[in-house]
C-alpha cells in the first residue's frame, strides 16, 4: 500500500466510523424502541430479547469469519459488501409485518454488521502504522460509540413518539449509501500477503455454541431451569465447545487461532470485553423498560436520559486513547472497573421513586468507566498482532464484545422476566435487583482482569506470542500435524 498523507488517512478514519455509527444507533435506537414493539407486534419479554439477541448472535457468530475473509478477499471490497447488506437488512425491518419477521431481517442487517466493526478495524490498522497514532484513531474510534449512544436514544425516541418505531431503520440507509460510495473512492484496497483458508467446521461449531446458550438463557424463565429441553440445550453448548476447542488447534488456518490466547494481554482483553459489554447491554435493557414502563416518560424523554451516559463516553474514549498511547491500558481499565462497578451498585437500590438526580449521577459515573474500556480492549487486541493477522485479530475483540452484548441481555431478561411481566411498578423494581448485582459484578472483574493482565508478565507473554505467531508457514504445518 502507497504512503497516503494525513488527510487521506484521517478521511479513511472518518469512512470507517461511518459504518461504527451506524451500528452503535442501530442498538441504541432499537433499545429505546422496545415497549413500541411489544405493544405494536404483541411481543413477549423473550421475544424483546430476540430483537436485540437474534442481531448480536449472528453478529458475533460471523466477526470472525468476516475478519478473515476481508483479509483473504479485500478489506475494502468486504467493507462495502457489509454496508450494503445492513442497509438492505435496515429497510426490510422497516417493513417487517410480524415479530417474527422483525429478527429475521434484524438477522439479515447482523450478516452486514459483522462485515464493518472489525473490517473497519482492520483498515484502521494498515493505515496508522505508527502505535501512537493508532492508538489515537482507536480512541476517536472509541469517541463515536458515545456519539452514536447520544444520538441513538434521542433521535429513536424522536422518531418512534412522531413517526413510529418502523422509523428507526430509516436512519441507516442515506448514511449507509453514503459510506459505500466514500469507500470505493478513498479507502485503499488491501489483504493478507498470505491468504487464509476458510474453516466451515469451525464456523459452525461457533454457530451452534452460541445459539444454544442464548437460547437455554433466554428460554430458562419459560420452560424451567431445571427442565430436560434446557440442560439439552445446555449440553449442545457444551459439547459444541468442546469439539471447538479440540478441532481447531488441528488446522493450518483455523477460524479462531488459539494461539492468540496465550497472550495475557490479549486474553485479559478479550474477557473484559465480555464483561464491559455485558454490563453495558444489560444496563441499556434494563434502564430503557424502568424508564418507560415504570416511571411512564415518553420513549424521547428516556432517550434524553441516556445523554450524560453519551456524553461521557464521547468525552472520555479519546482521553483514554491518548493515555494508552502514552502510558499504556492499565490505568484506563482500573479507572473503567472503577466506575463501572460504582454506576451500577448505584441502581442496586433504585424505587419506582427514585430521584431523577440520583440516576442521571448514576448514568454519568457508568459513562466515565464504559467510555474508558474501549480503547485499551481494542489497542491491546491489535497490537502486538502480524499486521496480515490485524483482520482476525480485531474480529475476535469484536466477537468478545457482541457475545458480550448477547449475554447481558439474555441474562438480565430472564433475571427480571417476572418483574417485567408484571404491571406492578414494585414487581419490576425488585424482580431486576439481582440483575443490577450481576451488572455490578461485571464492572469488579473489569477492574481485577485489567490489574492481573497489564503488568510485565502479561508484557512478555505478548512478546512470546507475537513471535510464535510470526513462525514461517511450514512450521505451522508441522505444529498442525501436516506434512
Amino acid at each position: 500500500m502507497t504512503e497516503l498523507t494525513p488527510a487521506r488517512r484521517k478521511l479513511i478514519l472518518a469512512i470507517c466510523c461511518m459504518s461504527l455509527l451506524i451500528v452503535g444507533m442501530d442498538n441504541t435506537i432499537v433499545n429505546v424502541a422496545l415497549p413500541s414493539i411489544r405493544k405494536d407486534l404483541n411481543a413477549s419479554v423473550s421475544g424483546l430479547q430476540w430483537t436485540i439477541d437474534g442481531y448480536t448472535v449472528v453478529l458475533a457468530s460471523l466477526l470472525i469469519l468476516s475478519g478473515s475473509t476481508a483479509d483473504r478477499l479485500g478489506r475494502r471490497r468486504t467493507f462495502q459488501t457489509g454496508l450494503v447488506l445492513f442497509t438492505l437488512g435496515s429497510l426490510l425491518c422497516s417493513l417487517a409485518p410480524g415479530l417474527g419477521w422483525l429478527i429475521a431481517f434484524r438477522m439479515v442487517q447482523a450478516v452486514g454488521g459483522s462485515m464493518l466493526n472489525p473490517v473497519a478495524m482492520s483498515i484502521i490498522t494498515n493505515v496508522f502504522t505508527d502505535p501512537r497514532e493508532r492508538a489515537r484513531a482507536i480512541g476517536v474510534w472509541g469517541g463515536v460509540v458515545g456519539l452514536s449512544l447520544g444520538v441513538g436514544p434521542v433521535v429513536g425516541g424522536l422518531l418512534t413518539e412522531t413517526i413510529g418505531w418502523r422509523s428507526i431503520f430509516w436512519i441507516n440507509v442515506p448514511i449507509g449509501v453514503a459510506a459505500v460510495i466514500l469507500a470505493a473512492f478513498f479507502v485503499p484496497e488491501s489483504r493478507a500477503a498470505r491468504a487464509r483458508r476458510p474453516d466451515p467446521v469451525g464456523q459452525v461449531l461457533v454457530i451452534v455454541a452460541l445459539f444454544s446458550l442464548t437460547y437455554a438463557i433466554i428460554s430458562g424463565p419459560r420452560l424451567g431451569w431445571g427442565s430436560t429441553a434446557v440442560w439439552l440445550i445446555f449440553g449442545v453448548f457444551v459439547l459444541a465447545m468442546a469439539a471447538l476447542l479440540l478441532y481447531e488447534p488441528r488446522r493450518l488456518d483455523p477460524l479462531i487461532d488459539l494461539r492468540f490466547f496465550r497472550s495475557a494481554p490479549f486474553s485479559g482483553a478479550t474477557v473484559i470485553a465480555i464483561c464491559a459489554f455485558s454490563a453495558f447491554s444489560g444496563f441499556l435493557f434494563l434502564n430503557t423498560l424502568y424508564l418507560q414502563d415504570v416511571r411512564h416518560l415518553s420513549a424521547l424523554q428516556a432517550g434524553l436520559f441516556t445523554l450524560p451516559l453519551a456524553a461521557m463516553t464521547l468525552i472520555c474514549a479519546p482521553l483514554s486513547g491518548r493515555v494508552v498511547g502514552t502510558r499504556g491500558p492499565r490505568r484506563p481499565l482500573l479507572v473503567a472497573g472503577i466506575a463501572m462497578a460504582v454506576g451500577t451498585l448505584a441502581l442496586t437500590g433504585w424505587t419506582e421513586h427514585s430521584n431523577y438526580y440520583y440516576l442521571l449521577g448514576a448514568y454519568v459515573v457508568f459513562g466515565i468507566g464504559f467510555g474508558t474500556v474501549n480503547a485499551p480492549i481494542t489497542n491491546t487486541a491489535v497490537s502486538g498482532m502480524p499486521r496480515e493477522q490485524a483482520g482476525v485479530a480485531a474480529a475476535i475483540a469484536s466477537t468478545s464484545r457482541q457475545i458480550g452484548a448477547t449475554l447481558g441481555v439474555a441474562v438480565v431478561g430472564s433475571v427480571a422476566a417476572s418483574g417485567l411481566s408484571s404491571s406492578v411498578p414494585d414487581a419490576f423494581v425488585d424482580a431486576t435487583r439481582p440483575a443490577w448485582w450481576i451488572i455490578t459484578g461485571l464492572g469488579v472483574a473489569v477492574l481485577l482482569l485489567g490489574l492481573a493482565t497489564s503488568g510485565a508478565w502479561a508484557r512478555e507473554s505478548a512478546r512470546r506470542t507475537a513471535e510464535r505467531l510470526d513462525q514461517p508457514s511450514d512450521e505451522r504445518e508441522l505444529a498442525a500435524g501436516r506434512t
